[in-house]
């Protein structure tokens, strides 16, 4: 899942704790199991908080210049809910608009490697 927020406080872009809380929690409420949160704050302006999940990873990238955050949700497996985490993180930041794009990657694979074989 890739989403645009829009109309974002640029003072909420800029708060590294802030981001990394609302990414975390927005991801734990859809379902995702959050291993680590990592994150770095730009001079002058600007956050990108990873966050590594058991089902694949989530980031994002703030712009408080203008107002924008960019989100990428990426799981496997069906428990978590790429889209509520996404709609969940827009909700803490009081987003005006959000975009978002659901992109299948990849085949359906075995749950565990080698278990097509067995």
């Amino acid at each position: 899942m890739l989403a645009e927020l829009e109309g974002v406080s640029p003072e909420l872009l800029d708060d590294e704790k802030f981001l990394r809380h609302a990414l975390g929690e927005a991801l734990t409420q859809a379902d995702a199991t959050v291993l680590e949160v990592v994150s770095k704050q730009f001079d002058p302006q600007g956050v990108t908080v990873l966050a590594l999940l058991s089902e694949s990873h989530a980031s994002i990238h703030t712009y408080p210049e203008v107002g924008k955050v960019f989100v990428d949700v990426f799981t496997c497996g069906t428990r978590a809910k790429p889209a509520l985490a996404v709609q969940l993180l827009a909700d803490a930041l009081g987003a005006v608009s959000a975009r978002s794009d659901l992109i299948t990657r990849g085949a359906r694979v075995p749950a565990l490697v080698g278990e097509e074989h067995a």
